[in-house]
């Protein structure tokens, strides 16, 4: 039997390099519906995406107000004793001590509604430094927009605050001071200075996720801030007594965020703290800055999206 070869068959031309590869990865990507894992959506995409999630946001602030003082024995109480505590350490030291009641009608709920809306801010502006360099593994482990966690953590003062404010409530009944229509402005107050606290508390959140150690200097800012923000005693009658300070630190004074809130609060609830106590055009002054921190706080948190909780 006869064996036939057969010659190889001629090798095909060489493709060029640049016909093998995609025209680029975007349009590979592109014709395969593949998207970039983590990338930052669009701002009405990233709205749409957290107005979405409004329901964990709330279980999330309702579960870490619950589980707050689940160790202790007094359990929930400690949500209302802590406030109180502090503003009776408070009225001993300033009140008493210092005399800063003096000439200040209703000092006592002059001071703890003082108390009670600062910590609202001091809080939320606290736990949104650590809201990202304290929950790197649900960061990394789910995909959500991460505005929900500075959100959620102000949201779980705002609960905290009104459980405060019922305590807040018999404390005015019980020293005569009656109910009256102003108590409602408490709403818009407390929902501006809301959007106020959120909004610094996502500014913080971008700057602790990249620094953690502001989350150590945060505690003297707050302090400082709170001296100078008339909650254990009146702006209006210093600026009355102090004429002579310079006019930028009267204006710093009046201005002042936490203290717009703080007189607002203190306007509604106490019949004795009328409206020439407050700044000049307080309402708009609240409005603001609530636009100004809630707004530019939650674009500036948003720019950095696809950075967190990555090392």
């Amino acid at each position: 039997m006869s064996q036939v070869l057969h010659s190889p068959p001629p090798a095909p031309d060489p493709v060029p390099v640049s016909a093998a590869l995609p025209d680029d990865a975007a349009a590979l990507a592109a014709r395969y519906g593949l998207t970039v894992s983590g990338a930052r959506p669009s701002l009405p995409a990233y709205v749409r995406q957290l107005w979405a999630r409004r329901h964990f946001i709330t279980a999330f602030a309702t579960a870490k107000l619950t589980a707050q003082y689940s160790q202790a024995k007094l359990g929930q109480v400690w949500q209302v004793a802590t406030p109180l505590l502090n503003a009776a350490v408070y009225y001993f030291i300033f009140g008493e001590l210092m005399g800063t009641s003096r000439g200040v009608p209703d000092y006592i709920p002059f001071l703890v509604t003082g108390v009670f809306v600062w910590t609202f801010t001091q809080s939320s502006i606290m736990a949104g430094t650590r809201a990202i360099s304290g929950s790197l593994g649900l960061v990394r482990a789910l995909h959500f927009p991460r505005a929900a966690l500075p959100v959620s953590y102000a949201l779980q003062q705002l609960q905290q605050l009104l459980f405060s404010m019922a305590a807040l409530f018999v404390i005015l009944l019980c020293v005569g001071v009656p109910v009256r229509m102003s108590w409602l402005l408490v709403v818009p107050a407390l929902a501006l200075q809301f959007v106020f606290n959120a909004g610094v508390a996502m500014i913080m959140a971008r700057m602790g996720a990249r620094t953690p150690d502001i989350a150590q200097l945060m505690p003297f800012v707050l302090r400082t801030w709170m001296y100078v923000s008339g909650v254990m005693w009146s702006i209006d009658r210093v600026l009355t007594a102090h004429q002579d300070m310079p006019h930028f630190v009267l204006v710093a004074l009046e201005c002042n965020p936490a203290a717009v809130y703080i007189d607002l609060m203190r306007f509604a609830l106490i019949d004795t703290f009328h409206a020439s106590q407050l700044p000049h055009h307080v309402w708009p002054l609240a409005v603001g800055w609530a636009l100004l921190a809630g707004v530019g706080g939650f674009i500036y948190f948003w720019k950095a999206e696809e950075t967190y909780g990555r090392g």
